[in-house]
C-alpha cells in the first residue's frame, strides 16, 4: 500500500510538472501573433531544460502552394563543446522562457538553423522522405538506429547524422501543418514514450497558435496593402519608413528611399479613361515588384507615385538600382502608350539617403520629393539625386 501511495505520488508530481511547461509555453505563445515569434517560442519550449529537454529541434511547415515542405527555424548547437558554453551560460545566468525567447536573434545567425531554413521537401512521399511521409501518416514517427539505417540517403537523416530522432505532426484539426523534429545528438539520452507524449501535446498547441498567427497576418496584409496593385498602401508606408530608419540609426547603417512617378500619365488617363490608367498601374506595379530585391518594401505612394524602401543602401548603389528600373519601365511594352508624347511610358525617380540628405523619415521624403520634381524638370525619364 506505501509503495503504491508512493507510486501515485511520483506520478502526480510529474504530472504536476508537465503541465507547469505545457501551461507556461502556451502562456509565451499567447504574448505574440508574429508567426516568427512563435515558431522560436515552440522550439524553446522544445529545447530548454525547464521544457521538455531536447538537445536540438526544426519546425518546418507545410506550403501547399507550392507542394513542399519548408524548413523555417532550427534551434540548436552544431557540436558537443559550442552545446556546453550554450548551457554553462544559461545556467550560470539563470536564463528562464522569457530570457531566451529574448535572445531570438542568436538563433537566426546559428548554423544549424541556417541548415534547417534552406531545406525545402516535395510533399510527395516518394521524394520528400520520412518527413512527406510523416505528413501523409500524420502521426508521431519516432526512429531508432535500426529503422534510420532504411533512410540513409534521406536529406533530414543526413543532416542531423544521429542513431535516434522523433517527428511530431503539427495539426489543425485533421490536417497536418507542420512537423516538429528533435533529437538528442549530443546528450544521447534516449527519447522515451513521455517524451514523445509531451511533445505531441504541445505540438497540439502549437498547430493552432501557427493558425491563429497566419489569419492574423493575412489580415494585417489586406489591412496595409493597395486595394488595386496589391502594393503596401500609404499609411504602412509611413509605419515601416519610420520603423526602418529607427533600425539603420541604432546600427548606424545606410537606407535610401526611392520615388516613382509616372511620366504624363494624365495624357494618357485624358485620352483613354481610367480603367486602361488602372490597368497600366496594376502593370507597372507587378514590374517593379518582381525588380525589387527581397529587402525592399514596395509601396503605392498615392495616385500614379511609388516609393521604394531600400535598407542598409548607400546612394550610389541607389542610383544604380533606380536606372536600372527606369531603363526597364522604358523597354517594357505597356498597352497603348503609344498615345504618350513619347510614345513609351516611362517615369522620373528622386532619390534621397540617410543620413546625408536628413536625419528623420520626413526630411528624406521632402529631400525626395524635390529630386522627384527635379528629374520631371531636367525633361522626365531621369533620375535625381
Amino acid at each position: 500500500m506505501i509503495e503504491e501511495i508512493g507510486k501515485l505520488k511520483k506520478e502526480l508530481e510529474r504530472t504536476k510538472y508537465e503541465l507547469s511547461i505545457l501551461y507556461e509555453i502556451s502562456n509565451a505563445m499567447r504574448t505574440t501573433l508574429k508567426l516568427d515569434e512563435i515558431l522560436y517560442i515552440i522550439l524553446t519550449g522544445v529545447t530548454a531544460h525547464f521544457g521538455l529537454g531536447f538537445n536540438r529541434a526544426a519546425l518546418f511547415l507545410v506550403n501547399e502552394k507550392e507542394k513542399i515542405i519548408e524548413g523555417r527555424l532550427g534551434i540548436g548547437p552544431e557540436t558537443g563543446e559550442e552545446a556546453g558554453r550554450v548551457w554553462t551560460q544559461i545556467e550560470q545566468e539563470k536564463m528562464n522562457l522569457d530570457d531566451l525567447i529574448s535572445v531570438s536573434g542568436f538563433a537566426a545567425e546559428s548554423g544549424f538553423n541556417k541548415q534547417i531554413c534552406h531545406l525545402k521537401l516535395p510533399l510527395q512521399e516518394k521524394n520528400g522522405g520520412l518527413m512527406a511521409f510523416c505528413v501523409s501518416d500524420g502521426m508521431p514517427l519516432y526512429l531508432t538506429k535500426e529503422t534510420l539505417e532504411k533512410y540513409a540517403q534521406d536529406h533530414v537523416v543526413q543532416l542531423l547524422k544521429n542513431e535516434e530522432l522523433v517527428i511530431v505532426p503539427l495539426k489543425l484539426k485533421d490536417k497536418v501543418t507542420g512537423l516538429i523534429l528533435a533529437d538528442n545528438f549530443v546528450t544521447k539520452n534516449p527519447i522515451t514514450k513521455e517524451n514523445i507524449r509531451m511533445l505531441t501535446m504541445l505540438a497540439n498547441q502549437a498547430g493552432l497558435a501557427i493558425e491563429n498567427s497566419r489569419l492574423y497576418e493575412k489580415t494585417v496584409i489586406r489591412s496595409h496593402s493597395d486595394y488595386l496593385t496589391g502594393l503596401w498602401n500609404h499609411g504602412y508606408f509611413q509605419l515601416v519608413f519610420q520603423a526602418e530608419l529607427e533600425k539603420v540609426k541604432a546600427v548606424r547603417a545606410p537606407l535610401s528611399l526611392l520615388m516613382v512617378d509616372i511620366d504624363d500619365f494624365k495624357v494618357y488617363n485624358d485620352t483613354l479613361g481610367h480603367q486602361l490608367g488602372d490597368d497600366i498601374l496594376k502593370e507597372l506595379a507587378l514590374l517593379i515588384r518582381n525588380q525589387s530585391r527581397r529587402m525592399d518594401y514596395v509601396c503605392r505612394y498615392g495616385g500614379e507615385e511609388f516609393t521604394i524602401i531600400l535598407p542598409h543602401t548607400e546612394k550610389k548603389e541607389a542610383f544604380i538600382i533606380a536606372e536600372r528600373l527606369r531603363s526597364d519601365i522604358e523597354r517594357y511594352s505597356f498597352i497603348k502608350d503609344g498615345v504618350l508624347p513619347n510614345k513609351k511610358l516611362t517615369v522620373s525617380i528622386g532619390i534621397a539617403s540617410f543620413p546625408e540628405n536628413g536625419e528623420s523619415a520626413s526630411e528624406l521624403i521632402s529631400f525626395c520629393d524635390k529630386m522627384l520634381y527635379q528629374a520631371k524638370r531636367k525633361g522626365k525619364n531621369t533620375t535625381c539625386c
